[in-house]
């Protein structure tokens, strides 16, 4: 049985850090792209990063370069997500997921499976 499990969120001023882990299990995920999707209230699910298997390939979105950092741990098949410089625009649920095709897309529908979310907040 796969399983996602974020960890990390919680609530902090702007211009704090924050760090989200998500632990994936159930499959082999040396080979699985591994992401960040946030959904803010009223708003689709976002692509916010994406690493690849094995050769760490990533890509951002362009409202969190330079502030938001993703690592992978293959061995624990775990991956980080390090939130630095962050703004109330920030606040929403995010959710860790997977995607077997190690695809590294900004498309939320193109990743297979899914964490159940950890809540991020922002104040000013």
């Amino acid at each position: 049985q796969v399983q996602l499990v974020e960890s990390g969120g919680g609530l902090v001023q702007a211009g704090g850090s924050l760090r989200l882990s998500c632990s994936a299990s159930g499959r082999t995920f040396s080979n699985y792209a591994l992401g960040w999707v946030c959904q803010a209230p009223g708003k689709e699910r976002g692509f916010v990063t994406a690493i690849s298997g094995w050769n760490f390939r990533k890509s951002y979105e362009d409202s969190v370069k330079g502030r938001f950092t993703i690592s992978r741990d293959i061995a624990k098949s775990t991956v980080f997500l390090q939130m630095d410089s962050l703004k109330p625009e920030d606040t929403a649920i995010y959710y860790c997921a997977a995607d077997q095709q190690n695809r590294v897309s900004s498309d939320p529908s193109e990743y297979d499976y899914w964490g159940h979310g950890t809540q991020v907040t922002v104040s000013t």
